[in-house]
């Protein structure tokens, strides 16, 4: 009986070893299994954590690589907008006896440029009269105006802004002054000049416009233009500047116009346009900025037949990356302010053939400092 007891507990003994092996068997499989499975789902993990690493650094280098944007804008600049008379004239044959001849059209006067400013961005004109009905004006030998109704023809010619500073606006002292304004932004035209600045945007790009006459250099007129300039480029503004000034019926700028030009683009000026000598002055290209001295006349109602009729619109082309600018070019589109050669009929025209070469010739022999030709064509400043 002892002997079959002795038996049966040796062979519990065996089954209980054979179960904790058994156990012990399985617990390793599973550990082992689970550590395997644990150490696949962390390296998916760090795979899949390189995998985005890689993905954002591809996508950085992607966006650090990216090229800057680029846009433009066209700017077109004329001279002297006489679109008026001196009520002291004959009338036959004067800028209001032609407007009636046309039947008042408004359209007239820039019928023949109108598509060349309708295809830039922006034009301006230095507006040399007074919209006005005052009767009281200043004593001096000229006083220009005309009724109000006349700036129509400036929307109508795709004119986008007028300088007022100029030695005709005050021709019927305050009140005209004051008309004209009024004048010009009924018919929804910007001005700048006489303390006035026009701030637009183009493309994303900040334009400023200034004006002023600049007959004398004197310390309180610098620091004016040192500021305002200063002003307008901290708040990233590509700035342009038309000056009145120099001598009647001069080809050549004058010491004082040099001077002053140069001090403005010395401050930060982009691009100088002139006007008030009558005739073109010579354009120079400084600290690879440009200087048209002087444009000359366009509509100009203050002469019924100039002896010389040349002008021309000046057209600057801004380039601009991520709205820096980086570059520009200017063309020169030659005109007489005429359409016919015999008298002023008040209607600016290109020119064509030998008269355009003409005026590109003369122009080219009055400018100075340009490493290039004017052309009707884009020439482009080289940095």
């Amino acid at each position: 009986m002892v002997r079959k007891k002795e038996n049966r507990e040796v062979k519990v003994k065996k089954i209980v070893i054979t179960v904790l092996m058994f156990l012990v068997f399985v617990g390793g499989s599973y550990y082992s299994l689970h550590k395997t499975v644990y150490k696949k789902l962390a390296d998916e993990k760090v795979s899949s954590n390189n995998s985005s690493e890689k993905d954002s650094n591809n996508e950085k280098n992607t966006i650090d690589k990216k090229e800057p944007v680029q846009t433009e804008v066209l700017l077109s600049s004329a001279g002297d907008c006489t679109i008026g008379h001196d009520t002291n004239f004959g009338y036959a044959n004067s800028l209001p006896a032609v407007l009636n001849q046309k039947g008042n059209d408004y359209s007239y006067f820039f019928k023949n440029v109108a598509e060349i400013f309708k295809e830039d961005n922006i034009t301006t004109v230095n507006l040399e009269t007074t919209f006005t009905n005052a009767t009281v004006k200043a004593e001096k030998q000229f006083n220009f105006k005309a009724p109000p109704e006349y700036a129509k023809s400036l929307p109508l010619g795709n004119i986008e802004a007028v300088n007022l500073s100029n030695n005709h606006i005050y021709d019927y002292l305050d009140k005209g002054f004051k008309d004209t304004i009024a004048a010009v932004k009924a018919e929804g035209i910007n001005y700048f000049g006489e303390g006035n600045k026009w701030l637009t945007e183009v493309n994303g790009n900040k334009m400023a416009f200034l004006g002023y006459r600049g007959f004398s250099s004197d310390e309180a007129f610098l620091k004016k233009v040192k500021g305002d300039i200063e002003e307008l480029k901290s708040k990233g503004y590509t700035v342009v500047i038309n000056f009145h000034w120099g001598q009647e019926n001069s080809y050549y700028p004058s010491e004082g116009q040099k001077q002053i030009a140069h001090y403005a683009i010395d401050q930060g000026a982009d691009l100088i346009v002139g006007h008030h000598p009558h005739v073109i002055q010579g354009i120079e290209k400084y600290k690879n900025k440009i200087i048209a001295y002087s444009l000359g006349n366009f509509a100009f109602g203050g002469n019924m037949n100039p002896r010389d009729k040349d002008t021309f619109i000046l057209q600057t082309k801004f380039v601009f990356k991520d709205n820096n600018l980086v570059s520009y070019g200017i063309k020169v589109i030659p005109c007489s302010i005429s359409s016919v050669s015999y008298v002023n009929d008040y209607c600016p025209t290109p020119l064509k053939g030998n008269r355009e070469q003409e005026v590109l010739a003369k122009l080219n022999k009055i400018s100075m400092n340009l490493d290039f030709e004017l052309k009707n064509d884009f020439v482009f400043l080289q940095h």
